[in-house]
């Protein structure tokens, strides 16, 4: 079964003016959740969100996330297709679990697990 994309991430060096600006462009909605400043698109059609200030390299970057039951195998399959892990598996309590990789061009892309996958 093909896995979907299921969420998005802009890198920024201030959320409150990323937010600012796609709100005004997009008539995007915002919303703090820990560290980040969660998008609220406004439709049902499209992914959500968010933006993430790292307090390093990279400040600008955007990513998507696809998601996949197993993240552990699919970094696995990442390396024997001649990708390269960036960000190795990362818990995120009560929400679920992601990783970074670069494909055999250097696109990144993310994986996702959430904590409690639909049935």
């Amino acid at each position: 079964m093909a896995k979907p994309v299921v969420h998005f991430e802009i890198g920024c060096k201030d959320t409150a003016k990323a937010g600012e600006f796609y709100a005004s462009l997009f008539d995007w909605g915002t919303a703090p959740m820990g560290p980040a400043l969660m998008i609220q698109t406004g439709s049902e059609r499209g992914i959500q969100g968010h933006f993430t200030a790292l307090g390093h390299e990279p400040h600008h970057y955007t990513i998507f996330y696809v998601e996949v039951e197993d993240i552990g195998a699919h970094l696995a399959k990442v390396r024997e297709l001649g990708g390269k892990v960036v960000v190795p598996r990362v818990d995120i309590p009560n929400y679920g679990s992601f990783a970074w990789f670069t494909d055999p061009e250097g696109n990144t892309l993310g994986l996702w697990t959430p904590a409690n996958p639909p049935a």
